[in-house]
């Protein structure tokens, strides 16, 4: 749906934005783009919706150039951006039906009314927009962006500042829109949004792209786990012993934790669990804990 080639963005006064982007989006999936605060995520997204024009690179849309065929492009896309910006006194309504005309779309005020009682809008829609809260009003701006029907829309940190039912609510509409065929990408700092929600992940970091990969790949790729063991008694200080194994303590000393790379055949665990015997440090339970997506972003950004 969306092709990406060798895309560079280079400001006045020389700052690169982003270095040599290439990225393939496919039809139908979640692709849920992350990278820390300055990283270029909305630059990378205002070039492929054509609000920047690209210092080099190109960007196909559906197989449409963004900038030869800007009006077909500009069609195919919905954009809900960080920022609140809608005229104060209008209502719902005419907001989110005076976008769909200016896609020049005829009018359906069927579809218009099924977008706003999905979006649970419909019984504010003869409120005026500056009587929403915060997070209603975000619930506007995705109806404005998908008020032409568009077959992708990008999601900018789209539940920043939605306490946690709207936010429920909203994540089941992006379910439903996936489900009829829309292409969604979405950057969000909330990154267990992005590991519930995502078919696939980008990490972004100083305007290049470090990595894309499956969700699950990724998980299965670059997750560690832990061994954490509950100790009978608490330990002051680990035996010398026990080195090797670069345990990690909890503050009470009653948790013993081991981290290991689940992809490798010899975990060492076995070894640990001998040692431990022998050394007379009885534990009274264990369990493992999946490295998680935060996780492993982390780890990623700190490495680039």
């Amino acid at each position: 749906m969306i092709s990406i080639s060798h895309l560079s963005k280079v400001y006045k006064g020389g700052f690169k934005a982003l270095t040599d982007i290439s990225l393939e989006i496919q039809k139908g999936e979640i692709f849920a783009l992350l990278g820390p605060n300055g990283a270029g995520k909305t630059t990378l997204i205002s070039l492929i919706c054509g609000l920047l024009n690209p210092t080099e690179g190109q960007v196909l849309v559906d197989g449409h150039d963004i900038l030869k065929d800007y009006r077909v492009t500009r069609s195919l896309i919905g954009l809900v951006p960080q920022e609140l910006t809608t005229d104060a006194f209008e209502t719902v309504w005419h907001t989110v039906n005076f976008s769909r005309g200016l896609f020049g779309k005829p009018k359906n005020p069927q579809y218009i009314e099924e977008l706003l009682k999905a979006l649970s809008l419909w019984n504010k829609k003869d409120n005026k927009m500056m009587t929403l809260s915060g997070g209603m009003k975000r619930r506007v701006m995705i109806a404005k962006a998908l008020s032409h029907e568009p077959r992708v829309l990008f999601l900018d940190e789209p539940t920043a500042g939605v306490d946690v039912e709207l936010r429920k609510d909203m994540w089941n509409q992006v379910r439903a829109l996936k489900n009829s065929g829309v292409t969604i990408i979405l950057t969000t700092h909330y990154i267990d949004e992005a590991e519930q929600m995502a078919d696939r992940i980008g990490v972004i970091n100083h305007g290049k792209l470090i990595l894309t990969e499956e969700k699950s790949k990724l998980m299965k790729q670059l997750g560690t786990k832990q061994l954490v063991l509950d100790l009978t008694h608490p330990l002051e200080r680990l035996p010398q012993e026990l080195a090797s194994y670069h345990l990690d303590q909890n503050a009470e000393g009653t948790q013993l934790i081991y981290t290991y790379d689940s992809t490798k055949e010899d975990t060492h665990i076995s070894e640990l669990i001998d040692d431990l015997e022998k050394l007379d440090v009885k534990f009274k339970d264990l369990k493992t804990i999946q490295s998680s997506l935060e996780d492993i972003f982390v780890r990623l950004v700190k490495k680039s």
